[in-house]
């Protein structure tokens, strides 16, 4: 294997790792996320406008998916984490009964899941479109989304706003962010971020560090790996994957897209000519 091989071999695990080291840990990540809400409050919404039942792909801990079943809407929620999808059902078993047989929680992979039935909305929320790393990938994804599509259906899914200020940091150097606690000990640390932009594969590399602060030789990185999605870029793929686009927005208020925007709102349809 030559020199340049194993460099790339070496980048396709790296990036192999950072799509599932994140999820590993669904305490930390639940207590990492237990503060963001508004892009929550925004699915119940449109649920509630749509009256159909909901199919999430990607559903983590719940963060989503229960609020969903709680507001009275039917839900099938798919997670292909095993820890992910155990802390989703321990959570459900918390929900009053009606709003717990309203949710269904599975297995699976938005890339090969095949279910016998349709729904009035499919969504992905937070960046699950971002851990497809190829065109293949996100096709096949797209096609998923198609199979369970009824007629007339949307598709309703965000994903980051590329943020080129990230892409040309210094990967050797590592950013300070806020102090972090781990909700399973207690203990405290001081965390970084180190950023590596592929621009060739087009993925984001992070470096997660955390620093215990009361013992130097607790010293944790967990990498993450997010394929960044361009807005004609994605526009692209949904077109000629047979779906048009209806609305996009910049925040989860219906704010427009801007090149200040943190994510991108895209909300989606199958072509009248496109048929699953």
């Amino acid at each position: 294997m030559s020199k340049k091989d194993a460099g790339e071999r070496a980048r396709d695990q790296r990036i192999a790792r950072g799509a599932v080291a994140h999820y590993d840990d669904a305490a930390y990540y639940d207590h990492a996320y237990k503060r963001r809400r508004h892009d929550v409050r925004f699915y119940v919404e449109l649920a509630r406008r749509v009256k159909g039942p909901v199919l999430e792909l990607g559903a983590g801990t719940g963060r989503v998916a229960l609020e969903l079943a709680r507001a009275g809407t039917t839900v099938v929620a798919v997670e292909p984490h095993a820890a992910m999808r155990a802390r989703l059902a321990a959570k459900a078993e918390k929900l009053p009964r009606a709003a717990r047989e309203r949710l269904t929680v599975r297995a699976g992979d938005v890339r090969t899941l095949r279910l016998r039935t349709t729904f009035a909305l499919v969504i992905a929320p937070f960046n699950v479109f971002m851990h497809l790393y190829t065109r293949p990938e996100l096709e096949r994804a797209l096609a998923t989304v198609k199979r369970h599509l009824a007629p007339r259906g949307r598709f309703v899914f965000d994903v980051l706003m590329p943020d080129l200020r990230a892409m040309v940091r210094n990967p050797g150097r590592l950013y300070r962010g806020p102090r972090v606690r781990e909700p399973a000990t207690g203990r405290s640390y001081d965390y970084f971020e180190a950023f590596e932009y592929d621009s060739v594969r087009q993925v984001q590399l992070v470096s997660m560090v955390f620093q215990s602060i009361d013992d130097l030789g607790d010293l944790r990185t967990l990498p993450l790996s997010q394929r960044q999605l361009f807005p004609e870029e994605l526009a692209l793929l949904l077109h000629y994957n047979g779906f048009e686009v209806t609305a996009r927005h910049g925040d989860f208020d219906g704010g427009p897209l801007t090149s200040e925007s943190e994510s991108q709102i895209i909300v989606a349809r199958t072509r009248p000519s496109s048929t699953p």
